[in-house]
Order: C-alpha cells, then structure tokens, then sequence
C-alpha cells in the first residue's frame, strides 16, 4: 500500500472513532433529563470537593516535595503515614541518580497523591538487605506498607539515560501508586515514535508531491 494512501487509512479511521465517540456522548446528554443534570452536577461538585481536600492533607503531611531521608527509621515513619509511597535508593556522585531526581522533582509536585523520597544506600544498610536492592539507582514503589514493585535501573525505561518524564511517570503508575489519565498499555515514548514515523511519511509524501518544483518554499510548512 502506498505512503499516501497508509496516511489517509489512518486519519479516516481516527476520524471516525471521534467522531463514534462524540455522537455516543451527545446520545447520552440527549437522554438525560433536569433532575438527571442536577445530580451529575452535585455529584461532579463533591468529587471536586473531595480532591481538594485530599490535596490539603497531602501538602500537610509533606507531599508535594521529593524528601531525602537521613535514616533508616524516617523510612518506616513515612510509610506509616502515606499509602502510596515512591523512595528511590541511591548513591552520592552518581550521574544516574542525578538523572533520576530530574524526574521526580517534576513528578512529585503533579501527584500529590503519593509521597516521593529518597534515602542513600550506604545510610540504609538494612533496607537495601531485606529489600534486596542491587542496582542503583532503585525506585521502590509501596502501597499500604508493602513493596509492589521495584524500577531497577533504566532497563525499563527505554535503557537509556534520555528516558522523559512521561515515561516515568507511565511506569510508576502501572502499580496504582499514582493517578494516570493515559494509555497504560502503551508506554509513552512508544506513542511519540509513531507519531514520528506518522509525519516522516506525511514529509515523504509532500517531497513526492512537490517533486520538481524549485521554489525555496517547498519545505517551510513540513
């Protein structure tokens, strides 16, 4: 199949599942009546409610902020207190551990909803024993008191020291530590690649458009 006509297969596609989507949302407006709107307002105004007081205590007890432990016992004392718990193991004068405190000090202040930290290996001797931390830098991710998962390394997140943000964030939210309003099945790096490659041939298309053509224009609005 050509470029061009693989380019227009996918926009008449995306456009008619918006399209499936939006109609599916009006037939619903369609069906609801007065009382119906005034109960999804009321309900919509508590959830607001409850997500801003749920953001207050969080910012009370410390969320919000990327918190380097001094002990072992801050560790356990700040377990007990948060459900959802991010620590990162790490070790001073590494280029990684540096790479990664990039990352979370953007993504502690977007999820209040979980407590970001990080403690030094060598002030955990016990915690990195019993939790069996072998790479550095490890991110332990604790639910209720308990360990779900751990990010060992950058293996997960594309291998590689470029790794965004979002992918990150993609990965931490796989455990239901964070919120995440995207795609879980597709990491987030994945998508930019297709998108990529989507406007790659969109170029290879135009080029094979405007072959021939000497104007120095051709290519200003690729």
């Amino acid at each position: 199949m050509e470029p061009e006509t693989v380019l227009k297969h996918h926009v008449l596609q995306a456009t008619k599942i918006v399209e499936d989507q939006l109609d599916a949302e009006l037939e619903k407006l369609d069906r609801l009546d007065t009382d119906d709107l005034r109960n999804l307002r009321e309900k919509r105004l508590k959830e607001l409610k409850k997500e801003q007081q749920d953001k207050q205590e969080w910012l009370a007890q410390g969320h919000g902020q990327y918190l380097q432990l001094d002990n072992e016992k801050e560790f356990f004392e700040y377990v007990k207190m948060s459900s959802n718990v991010i620590c990162v193991f790490f070790k001073t004068s590494s280029q990684a551990c540096d790479i990664l405190e990039h990352h979370m000090k953007i993504l502690c202040t977007q999820h209040l909803e979980a407590r970001f930290m990080k403690i030094d290996v060598e002030k955990a001797p016990f915690l990195t024993g019993r939790l069996g931390i072998r790479v550095i830098p490890t991110v332990a991710l604790i639910k209720d008191g308990k360990a779900v998962d751990y990010i060992v390394g950058f293996t997960q997140l594309g291998n590689c020291y470029e790794f965004s943000t979002e992918m990150l964030e993609w990965k931490i939210a796989q455990s239901g530590i964070i919120k995440y309003s995207g795609d879980l099945s597709v990491p987030p790096d994945q998508k930019k690649i297709q998108l990529n490659t989507l406007m790659e041939q969109k170029k290879t298309i135009r080029s094979s458009n405007n072959a021939g053509n000497d104007s120095d224009d051709e290519f200003l609005n690729n």
